[in-house]
């Protein structure tokens, strides 16, 4: 899909990927319905070549499958796992500034919906697309819409009464409690989050030294806007297990551990 050769070096790849983001950018091809399709193929290869396990991984399939290979690799891991740790956002947004092109943010939308917010990508200093709130009240600030309070609500209400006109309104935030161990609130890493009212799962990235009470906050995973206005938040509220909870629920693991081994 990059048209590199199979010993090519990473920055070999990297270019590759430039020249073709360049050239299938969808905001070069507004014309072009299979753009955005394009986009998509050259994003996943990239973040499997510039990647050694995945492309180690992805190698072995092509032994083994030949030229369906991709396809295998496709239907075995989700485009979160495909993307996570890329540097696909930094190259982006340095062409956005270079040509004048929307960045990463308004091409993912366009591509993999409102989900591409639980993607992680490779930024220096950040973790992804997580934002921790440690105000004392456990709120992030935000801006406040002109439109809020009884007036505003009152202004939106004659606008669509008399002219049909809705104003765009940021989407509901959605909020939910995760419950994690003394050791990766302490360390940090990575929780599997499960959402099965709205059968979603998302993997998280939990900073180190986070306390009880404290919020992540996953932008764009709440409800939809209205009237083109952005979606709403998700907020997940953190819990972490007593320590002597958490020994004895490692304990039981290993007992049912050790039992499933002398049972074969």
């Amino acid at each position: 899909i990059l048209n590199v050769q199979k010993k090519a070096g990473q920055e070999e790849i990297r270019e590759a990927y430039r020249k073709l983001a360049l050239q299938f950018h969808p905001d070069r091809n507004r014309n072009d319905p299979t753009a955005t399709a394009r986009m998509k193929e050259i994003n996943e290869a990239y973040a499997v070549l510039s990647d050694p396990e995945k492309r180690k991984q992805y190698d072995g399939l092509c032994s083994t499958y030949g030229s369906s290979a991709y396809d295998h690799f496709r239907s075995t891991y989700s485009e979160q796992d495909i993307l996570r740790g890329s540097d696909i956002q930094e190259i982006l947004d340095q062409l956005s500034k270079a040509f004048g092109f929307r960045g990463f943010e308004d091409i993912f939308r366009e591509t993999y919906g409102p989900g591409y917010r639980s993607f992680e990508f490779q930024k220096p200093g950040a973790f992804g697309r997580i934002f921790v709130s440690s105000s004392g009240s456990g709120h992030p600030h935000r801006k406040r819409s002109v439109f809020q309070g009884l007036l505003g609500k009152a202004v939106k209400y004659g606008l669509k009464k008399k002219w049909g006109i809705e104003l765009p309104e940021k989407g509901r935030d959605f909020h939910d409690i995760i419950t994690i161990s003394p050791g990766l609130a302490q360390r940090g890493g990575k929780f599997r989050y499960v959402n099965r009212s709205e059968n979603r799962e998302l993997i998280v990235s939990v900073p180190p030294g986070i306390r009880p009470g404290q919020r992540i906050r996953l932008k764009g995973l709440g409800a939809e806007g209205i009237g083109g206005g952005e979606p709403g938040d998700l907020f997940l509220r953190v819990r972490v297990r007593p320590v002597l909870f958490q020994k004895f629920r490692d304990f039981l693991d290993q007992l049912l551990a050790y039992l499933s081994i002398k049972t074969h």
